[in-house]
């Protein structure tokens, strides 16, 4: 995941260089004769790196456009935070300042999706984004036993 604007521009930068090269190799094999089957097997690793970063710029790209993605059962939701502070246009210096942490925790918490963060740690994070954070309630299908 893309976590600020320094790894975007790099990562703009890498797709490029890589989508060049990508093309280049595919034209040299072309040249040397190497059969269709045989430049399948030798591209499609690069072109599936190539892929996942585009992706990636993709969703960066998604965040600073406010899109987001549903959150289900609190699965994804250290990678919701770090989407919002993205979103919102805050650094992790940022953040950590209206924390009153350090910047490397900010880091860490974010390296590790904020993996065993407390409730209340998100609802700090979420305020400290001026953030408002609703779910929806549906309850799945329970059957119940007459005893």
């Amino acid at each position: 995941m893309i976590r600020n604007e320094v790894e975007y521009r790099e990562s703009v930068s890498r797709l490029q260089a890589e989508r060049e090269r990508m093309a280049a190799y595919l034209d040299d094999l072309q040249k040397k004769g190497v059969s269709e089957a045989e430049i399948k097997r030798v591209i499609d690793p690069l072109r599936s790196f190539h892929d996942q970063l585009a992706e990636e710029v993709a969703s960066y790209e998604r965040l600073l456009r406010g899109e987001f993605w549903e959150l289900v059962n609190f699965d994804g939701l250290g990678r919701l935070l770090i989407a919002l502070r993205i979103a919102s246009g805050v650094t992790q210096r940022q953040l950590a300042q209206r924390l009153g942490v350090h910047e490397s925790q900010v880091s860490r918490d974010e390296r590790n999706e904020y993996h065993g963060a407390t409730m209340d740690r998100v609802r700090r994070v979420l305020d400290a984004l001026h953030v408002e954070l609703k779910s929806v309630v549906t309850a799945s299908e329970v059957t119940h036993t007459a005893g």
